[in-house]
């Protein structure tokens, strides 16, 4: 049976709660994490280089010297790629790096990296938001109690208001709905934090078959 404690804001143990063997205690498969890793951060590049073709290069339409008598190699163009100030011969164009992989498949490897952050001992999980202030120090503060440092993820089912205001301008530390969770950000930060009632909403959505 996997466990793991409940902390307040003050970093007290108020209990456990149990996690869902489908969600949290899957097997931790690296290389389908790659796999997945290496998808998303195709789809995140922009993919906008582009050269210019000879077709595409201004100027050159005039044929720079008879076909024949002068001695000189034949030219119909001085854009040719051999000239300089030419086009590129086989230089990137704007396209679209993305691609996809089998839905049951992305799912596995989140069940494999949300058990990865459970084996690893960076799942944790508060009772429930509580700040006397609607200020990223109160945000700050909290960090500070339950001793996280580093990259920390934030999983919450809505993006609040007051939280986003709240984590906005800490760096390395990142706010994201349920229902976009991603094996490249759980990766990406070292530890994810989330509330109990949260928790219960992500084996909602993700553990379902």
């Amino acid at each position: 049976m996997l466990e793991v404690d409940v902390k307040n804001s003050h970093n007290e143990k108020m209990g456990t709660v149990t996690l869902d063997a489908q969600v949290f205690g899957a097997p931790v498969v690296p290389e389908l994490l790659h796999e997945v890793v290496q998808m998303q951060r195709a789809s995140m590049r922009q993919g906008t280089a582009a050269t210019k073709t000879k077709g595409n290069v201004r100027g050159g339409g005039k044929k720079p010297w008879r076909q024949k008598g002068t001695g000189r190699a034949r030219a119909g163009s001085t854009r040719s790629p051999i000239w300089r100030g030419g086009g590129t011969t086989f230089g990137p164009s704007p396209r679209s790096y993305a691609y996809s992989i089998p839905k049951k498949k992305a799912r596995k490897a989140l069940f494999s990296a949300l058990s990865s952050k459970v084996a690893e001992g960076a799942l944790v999980v508060l009772e429930e938001w509580n700040f006397s202030e609607v200020k990223t120090r109160a945000m700050i503060r909290l960090m500070d109690k339950l001793a996280l440092s580093g990259r920390i993820l934030i999983a919450v089912s809505q993006k609040e208001d007051d939280l986003v205001r709240m984590s906005g301008n800490i760096p390395n530390l990142k706010l994201i709905e349920i229902r976009n969770l991603d094996v490249y950000s759980l990766l990406l930060n070292e530890t994810l934090l989330i509330t109990q009632r949260d928790l219960a909403r992500l084996v909602e959505v993700w553990g379902k078959s």
